[in-house]
């Protein structure tokens, strides 16, 4: 997760920030359909932009929305990057004086609206931050199977798919405080070693592989 990022649309590297998150090697398909013509979305201030997830913990599937009226788009990821995002805004937000104060998760911020259909599944994130316009700007971009993310331009028809939004700071403080809280709501830990509980439990191993 590291490099240098994002010098589009006006953005400016970020500080001490490291704004590229890669998905982990291995996570794509093996079943994939060549992309025909390449999808720009672009949303600047959303009604809405959210991490969400599906499911019960320990199976859960993790998404990235963002809503403007009626348009939605859905892109899927995975909960550690969900996590890195959120932890990687927290740390932008205090290198440029803007680290939230007091902000609290409102109920139900990190609900998905419908309709639900993942666009694609995430490769790689890239969070810029623009100073002219004190905004933050996130982007997504599919999995690439040979692993390689080149820089390009939104005018290049043969590029990958493509999430961008454009957020304030306060607003990218909220996403990133309800983010976080959706990662920490996961299984709860083993009060013997620590790991994660399943719902019908675990082998510990502080209880020689028994299960607790």
């Amino acid at each position: 997760m590291t490099g240098e990022r994002d010098r589009r649309a006006g953005t400016s590297p970020i500080p001490s920030v490291s704004a590229l998150i890669r998905s982990k090697p291995g996570a794509a398909s093996a079943c994939s359909i060549p992309i025909v013509t390449r999808r720009l979305f672009v949303f600047d201030e959303p009604d809405r932009f959210v991490a969400g997830a599906v499911g019960q913990p320990g199976s859960r599937a993790f998404f990235l929305q963002a809503l403007q009226g009626r348009a939605v788009v859905t892109v899927g990821l995975e909960k550690t990057q969900v996590g890195a995002l959120a932890q990687r805004i927290g740390e932008l937000l205090v290198a440029i004086g803007e680290a939230p104060q007091g902000i609290k998760s409102p109920a139900g911020k990190n609900e998905l609206a419908e309709p639900m259909v993942e666009l694609f599944r995430v490769g790689l994130l890239a969070l810029g931050w623009d100073p002219d316009s004190a905004s933050v700007t996130v982007e997504a971009r599919p999995i690439e199977e040979d692993g390689e993310y080149p820089e390009v331009p939104d005018d290049d028809p043969d590029g990958p798919d493509l999430l961008r939004v454009r957020m304030s700071a306060a607003e990218a403080g909220r996403f990133a405080t309800a983010a976080a809280a959706l990662v920490q709501a996961g299984r709860p830990a083993c009060p013997f070693c620590g790991e994660p509980l399943d719902p019908a439990g675990h082998f510990c191993v502080r209880m020689d592989g028994h299960p607790n």
